[in-house]
């Protein structure tokens, strides 16, 4: 029980304290589960990350959900949604009473302002140190240029592209491992 509750209060501070989505508590999960605690590795959190792009839902919902069943079964799984469901629910209902009064106010909208501003450099971060990380061939640059040109010119969805991707990657693996045998 006592485990359970460190996996809710964790993910409580971790949806207290993320602003803007699910790409924006990247770098807090970081620190807290990979760097912290050490229940995953960079890229066992990358690979939750693109499993919970490409499954229904919000995406910090569905890596909370996954982290806590790996860590504590079906109840470290109830455990750790409940923990970054709960922050937001409590704010939404706060701010949506409150909030009302206050949205002509314009040191609230350049408060909004400055949020979406940290929560863009928070994201920008975190693209540049996963794709240093990542971006280590020429396949895994070519992935990158494509997805990154089909992201801009097209309308193509996140799911598809992810999907697509993988497709590429396993035929031009399978491709690279026939050529040096």
């Amino acid at each position: 029980m006592k485990d359970l509750w460190k996996l809710f209060q964790l993910f409580f501070k971790i949806g207290l304290f993320t602003f803007g989505g699910g790409y924006a508590m990247l770098p807090l999960l970081k620190a807290e589960v990979v760097t912290k605690r050490r229940y995953l590795t960079e890229e066992e959190l990358l690979d939750l990350y693109s499993i919970g792009q490409c499954t229904p839902g919000i995406i910090a919902v569905n890596v909370a959900t996954f982290i806590g069943y790996q860590q504590k079964g079906i109840k470290g799984a109830i455990a750790s949604t409940m923990g970054i469901i709960f922050p937001s629910l409590i704010i939404i209902i706060s701010l949506a009473t409150v909030l009302s009064h206050f949205m002509d106010n314009r040191y609230v909208s350049y408060a909004f302002a400055g949020i979406r501003i940290c929560v863009v450099a928070l994201i920008a971060d975190i693209i540049y140190d996963l794709a240093r990380k990542n971006i280590k061939d020429y396949l895994n640059t070519i992935i990158f240029l494509a997805s990154l040109a089909l992201l801009i010119g097209t309308s193509i969805s996140a799911v598809t592209l992810i999907l697509l991707m993988a497709v590429f990657s396993l035929a031009f693996g399978e491709l690279k491992r026939k050529i040096k045998k």
